[in-house]
């Protein structure tokens, strides 16, 4: 820790009102003179060895501290983290400004001579040429005309409470999106005055507030329609008692707050009547049935469940019961009815049934599997022509369209896959293929028998398949595309070989990529023992042809 610091000069955003009065455990700041550097005050006091008073804060950001609340042995407060805290002089700390000021600074402010020098380009000869913004003064004269106001940003302002009651309505009359993400505020009850203030308001973004677990004084808000709380430190209980504030809800995005349990009363779903985005990414539920509880909102059209730790997925058949153990007024509702979104990647999901499974949800067509063992063909997994197969609705795959032409030539290179690699058992085939005979009768595969030849029986995997070889290293320089017949059991080792001869690659160690359509990135092919038909590689493929560095 250091000795006191010089005085921190107010910013021109925080001059209204930069606050040094005596601070309060709980209490949320930002560092004097960086908006972005917020914390909670943990201790004010002594510190042995300096003298007068010190603030305790524990910072929200792993880095931005020095300890983890002690100093030479003494343990002040209990930090997050081994460097979360400091101990910091008030007046080098601010307690924020209100939800007006910060409109002003925001929309109000004049630019100063100082920051329009700064505003500028280098020429071809390093020298500085100032910058005029066109149109400015005309901009900035209608932003400062705050009734005409439709849309606000307050990000990162340092705003800590509502200010002068009844001033927002009359101030905002037509403000309909409010983001107030990275702010100071912490009680809900503030929330709500700021709220109830702007009577046309739909959509609120809380986002990096760190809000009180206690929900109390927040007033039924009608109009509200997206509400964001990302990285608020917000449970699933807190989102039982706000549903009651937030009754036409349609958008609720709730990311980043540690969440691992769905705990619903059974008439949770009637409280969420119009719902139909819930967004839960980068959480941790690794349990499906925690999910399942969300099938019986009704008008649930998108969930996002990206960066969870769910290993396993399946559709919920059984009919909800009511307390009494009678079949629900809902009985004519299937789970998930209306889901058309779901978006798994970047989860733990590693067997195919899972993938099966979607096949069972009602209206579901947009799918995201990426980064998931099963959809990672670097680990045991499947290619993209796999699972547009196997799901027999998708229409979007990991954020790309499946076209007619994709959906055809993926069904039907699937097919003579799985009819390769189990020799047209089909009693096998069915068990682990469940589209397999339906697909294969769809399009007209004929089984393709063994043939005799001299070197005994042939299976169907010694055909030929046509491949696309197109260089693409740097250093092995420009090369025409080249088309290869090859057998189907052609490894990535011997083909790797194919290519430096194909191409005269003395000095250079060719690296294989799968280019596939509707694939952004193409796919690596390290593993030098697999054969190009089990990776995916078929008929009209195309390879990319690297070096390895």
């Amino acid at each position: 820790m250091q000795g006191p610091s010089s005085d921190v000069t107010p910013t021109r955003k925080e001059s209204r009102s930069t606050n040094t009065t005596r601070f309060k455990i709980g209490q949320r700041v930002h560092s004097a003179g960086d908006t972005r550097r917020i914390g909670t005050v943990k201790y004010v006091g002594p510190v042995e060895g300096y003298s007068g008073t010190w603030v305790g804060v524990d910072w929200d950001n792993d880095g931005d501290g020095k300890h983890d609340g002690s100093h030479n042995c003494v343990q002040y407060f209990q930090a997050r983290g081994p460097k979360t805290a400091s101990f910091v002089r008030p007046h080098n700390l601010n307690s924020g400004i209100t939800f007006l000021e910060a409109l002003q600074v925001r929309y109000q402010s004049t630019s100063t001579k100082e920051e329009e020098d700064e505003m500028y380009v280098l020429s071809s000869t390093n020298k500085r040429v100032s910058i005029e913004l066109l149109g400015k003064d005309k901009i900035q004269n209608k932003l400062s005309r705050f009734e005409e106001l439709t849309g606000a940003s307050l990000s990162y302002l340092g705003v800590s409470c509502p200010g002068p009651s009844g001033h927002s309505s009359n101030t905002l009359p037509n403000l309909k999106e409010l983001d107030l993400t990275g702010n100071l505020l912490s009680d809900w009850e503030d929330v709500g005055i700021i709220c109830k203030g702007l009577p046309a308001l739909e959509v609120l973004n809380l986002s990096y507030n760190l809000m009180s677990h206690d929900i109390i004084g927040m007033p039924t808000l009608h109009n509200i329609r997206i509400l964001v709380l990302n990285h608020i430190g917000i449970n699933w209980k807190q989102v039982e008692v706000l549903k009651d504030s937030v009754p036409l809800i349609e958008e609720l995005h709730l990311m980043g707050n540690n969440l691992k349990e769905i705990t619903l009363p059974s008439s949770m779903s009637e409280g969420f009547d119009f719902l139909r985005l819930v967004n839960l990414e980068d959480n941790c539920v690794s349990d499906w049935n925690k999910i399942v509880k969300l099938s019986q909102i009704k008008s649930l059209e998108q969930l996002f469940l990206n960066k969870n730790y769910l290993n396993q997925i399946w559709y919920p058949e059984h009919i909800t019961l009511d307390k009494a153990g009678n079949e629900s007024s809902r009985r004519n509702f299937r789970p998930f009815q209306n889901l058309r979104c779901l978006l798994l990647g970047g989860n733990n999901i590693n067997d195919l049934d899972s993938v099966d499974s979607l096949n069972s949800f009602p209206s579901l067509m947009d799918i995201r599997l990426s980064e998931n063992p099963v959809a990672d063909t670097g680990k045991d997994g499947v290619p993209r022509f796999v699972l547009i197969a196997r799901l027999k609705n998708v229409k979007i795959l990991n954020g790309s369209e499946v076209t007619l032409r994709e959906r055809k030539d993926s069904e039907i290179r699937y097919v003579r896959l799985v009819m390769t690699k189990y020799n047209n058992n089909m009693e096998e085939i069915m068990r682990i293929h469940p589209r397999f005979a339906e697909l294969k009768t769809c399009h007209g595969i004929e089984d393709v028998k063994a043939t005799i030849g001299a070197g005994g029986p042939q299976k169907m995997s010694s055909g030929l398949i046509a491949i696309t070889l197109k260089c693409v290293g740097a250093s092995i320089g420009e090369k025409p595309l080249l088309t290869k017949k090859l057998p189907s059991t052609t490894t990535v080792g011997k083909l790797k070989n194919l290519c430096e001869s194909f191409f005269k690659l003395n000095s250079v160690k060719p690296k294989l990529f799968l280019q596939e359509e509707g694939n952004p990135l193409p796919t690596l092919l390290d593993d030098e023992m697999a054969c190009l038909i089990d990776i995916g590689v078929g008929s009209n493929s195309t390879i990319l042809v690297d070096e390895d560095n």
